[in-house]
């Protein structure tokens, strides 16, 4: 990496914190009031998104944009426009919008940027916890400023593992999944937000986390802190289209990682391919 890759990479970390933070406070005014929210579903009626979504996601974009004119912008609400620098902000405003909804603390703002197909800058507000995890390539991870390294003794049998579901992954495949996990001896935990796991698998508070079927703007920013925190994570395909298309995520501590390979049935070309 440049010196002068590594400046842009820091002054989009920078911009990242700070709108996260801006943008949790909004949403969290939003929450406090939520009972006055319209809600409307997606395709799975689990699956809602509500003005709070779309207000907050403007917000990122306009101060993003106005910062980083030519960077690209893919957000879960508004989708995709193209940049020209090289680098693109992927970003979902309220990860775990029916937590929301429903009056539960455990969603998030996740905002990250990608360069070089791969996220570079990582950062995952949780304002009911008012926790900020933070990681940038080549600098560590954090949360509320404190390093984050993920401890190499904990596996599945002595730390819960997050698993996530949704619509397009059938009844019969997550529960085989969680046999399988329960049978190798470990346990799971399941908040509805794919983007607050990951951070606690960086937090080692999750030995690691895995969803069958997941979208870019819920899992990169969550990639690149469990990646500084010393964690291994399964590439998500970001070439073209494909960003904006589901895919497998899968991330684990140290001691996790062969065994959440194997509940995830990947094989080494699997993994080569992703």
């Amino acid at each position: 990496m440049t010196s002068s890759t590594s400046t842009q990479i820091l002054e989009r970390h920078a911009l990242a914190e700070k709108t996260a933070r801006e943008a949790g406070a909004v949403a969290f005014d939003y929450f406090q009031k939520r009972e006055s929210l319209v809600i409307e579903t997606k395709a799975d009626p689990q699956d809602v998104v509500s003005i709070a979504d779309r207000d907050v996601e403007n917000i990122i974009r306009e101060r993003v944009l106005s910062a980083f004119p030519e960077d690209g912008f893919l957000g879960e609400e508004y989708g995709l426009a193209a940049g020209s620098s090289g680098y693109t902000w992927v970003v979902d405003p309220i990860d775990g919008t029916s937590p929301f909804v429903n009056g539960m603390p455990n969603w998030c703002v996740s905002i990250a940027v990608l360069h070089e197909q791969k996220p570079v800058v990582g950062v995952i507000h949780v304002p009911c916890a008012d926790e900020l995890y933070s990681a940038a390539e080549g600098q560590g991870a954090r949360l509320n400023g404190v390093a984050l390294s993920i401890a190499a003794h904990k596996t599945i049998r002595n730390t819960p593992t997050g698993i996530g579901a949704n619509h397009h992954v059938s009844p019969e495949v997550v529960g085989k999944i969680i046999s399988d996990l329960m049978e190798s001896g470990g346990n799971f935990l399941r908040l509805g937000s794919g983007a607050l796991m990951l951070a606690y698998v960086a937090a080692g508070r999750l030995v690691g986390y895995y969803e069958p079927y997941m979208h870019a703007w819920d899992c990169l920013g969550g990639y690149c802190i469990v990646q500084e925190a010393g964690g291994w994570h399964l590439p998500f395909p970001v070439e073209g289209e494909r960003l904006t298309k589901g895919a497998p995520v899968l991330a684990a501590g140290p001691g996790a990682v062969e065994d959440i390979k194997r509940i995830a049935g990947l094989t080494s070309k699997d993994v080569a391919a992703a």
